[in-house]
């Protein structure tokens, strides 16, 4: 009996759980080689487990990807950093909620790569100074 992935939105556990999977990643290695792209899609549309897909491709995770597509395709398999942001567990009832999210999920990621913020209101500086220091420990 097949197991379909109701619900689930992370590659890694789509792929881990032995979930069906409708492979499509011969696109995202497509996508990855291109400039700049809007992926506008309706609700339920499988934007999250795009971005989540996305990730792990940038991460390098050549494992969860064992017999799809992209195998083919990639000959690298490269590890990058990821400054991934989860919106979808939100209380979006709540006043500030978005930047209260913002600035919690950015302090992760300083203390992640060990970045020090140069300033603590302003969240498009810190975001700015994460991605530049990120870029001066890896290179990339």
């Amino acid at each position: 009996m097949m197991k379909y992935p109701i619900g689930i939105q992370d590659f890694e556990k789509l792929r881990q759980g032995g979930f069906v999977y409708v492979d499509k990643t011969d696109l995202i290695y497509k996508l990855t080689r291109g400039s700049v792209y809007f992926l506008g899609r309706p609700r339920r549309f499988g934007k999250s487990l795009l971005v989540s897909t996305l990730k792990y491709y940038f991460q390098g995770r050549r494992d969860l990807f064992e017999g799809l597509r992209i195998m083919d395709l990639e000959q690298e398999w490269q590890h990058h950093p990821v400054l991934h942001l989860d919106f979808n567990a939100m209380d979006w009832k709540v006043e500030n909620t978005l930047r209260k999210y913002i600035a919690d999920e950015i302090q992760k990621q300083e203390e992640k790569y060990s970045v020090e913020p140069r300033v603590k209101d302003d969240l498009a500086q810190r975001f700015r100074n994460l991605v530049e220091g990120v870029h001066q420990q890896t290179g990339q």
